[in-house]
């Protein structure tokens, strides 16, 4: 097998809160190869949302090491690190996080400014990402003219818009009803079947079922890591 695309040895997250030191993570190893889809779970407090900040660059390690695409982002500063989020990684949000004045295609190519893309690749490049989640007849609508799948849809077009090899999804489903959760979920099952590794924090069962792998966290420890059961890991279409 190659070498994994993360490599996460004795990671460790502690806050200081007032006097007191809260620890976040203690000490996480968790190795993911290229095009694996897995799942993190774990109750409130288990240390799933604080390690995914971590995966995705959007903080850093007390200590440990964190091995990106064989870099070494657990040292790096924060404008390095914004350059690799933007290459490596793309977010879904439970909240969707687009910007209310901009329509469907300039939230999805927002993205291709920050990596210096000019206005017509951009263009370009947006429109096909929405044409394939499904959105070629709502490139022109705002956020408040979509529904909540819609909206969900258009973060997973921008997440996959500057092409990263990892998508990370934080509750992609939390704030969607069940029929669209699932809309949802076979709309990541298909970006994990063309090459994407995804990563998925959800506290549901059901749908960290549809991961090849389950990550259990609890206490800021790993608790178990096992695969998805074949049987239950694409649940059906209620």
């Amino acid at each position: 097998m190659s070498s994994p695309i993360m490599q996460l040895h004795g990671i460790t997250k502690f806050y200081k809160v007032g006097t007191q030191i809260v620890r976040a993570l203690n000490g996480v190893d968790l190795d993911v190869h290229k095009n694996e889809f897995v799942a993190l779970m774990g109750p409130s407090g288990s240390g799933k949302s604080t390690l995914m900040n971590i995966i995705g660059c959007l903080d850093s390690p007390t200590g440990g090491s964190y091995i990106l695409n064989q870099k070494d982002v657990s040292r790096m500063e924060d404008d390095e690190l914004a350059v690799i989020r933007n290459k490596e990684i793309g977010f879904v949000f439970q909240t969707f996080n687009l910007l209310p004045r901009y329509s469907a295609l300039e939230n999805v190519a927002l993205p291709l400014v920050y990596a210096g893309m000019g206005k017509k690749e951009r263009t370009a490049r947006a429109t096909e990402v929405l044409e394939q989640v499904g959105l070629g007849d709502r490139m022109d609508h705002k956020p408040n003219e979509l529904s909540g799948g819609q909206r969900q849809r258009v973060a997973v077009a921008r997440a996959l818009v500057n092409r990263p090899s990892i998508i990370l999804a934080d509750e992609p489903t939390g704030n969607l009803d069940t029929k669209t959760s699932y809309e949802i979920m076979a709309l990541i099952d298909d970006i994990h079947q063309n090459g994407n590794t995804i990563v998925l924090v959800t506290h549901e069962e059901d749908i960290a079922q549809h991961a090849r792998r389950i990550v259990r966290l609890r206490d800021g420890v790993v608790e178990s890591d096992e695969m998805a059961s074949v049987e239950t890991s694409k649940p059906a279409t209620p």
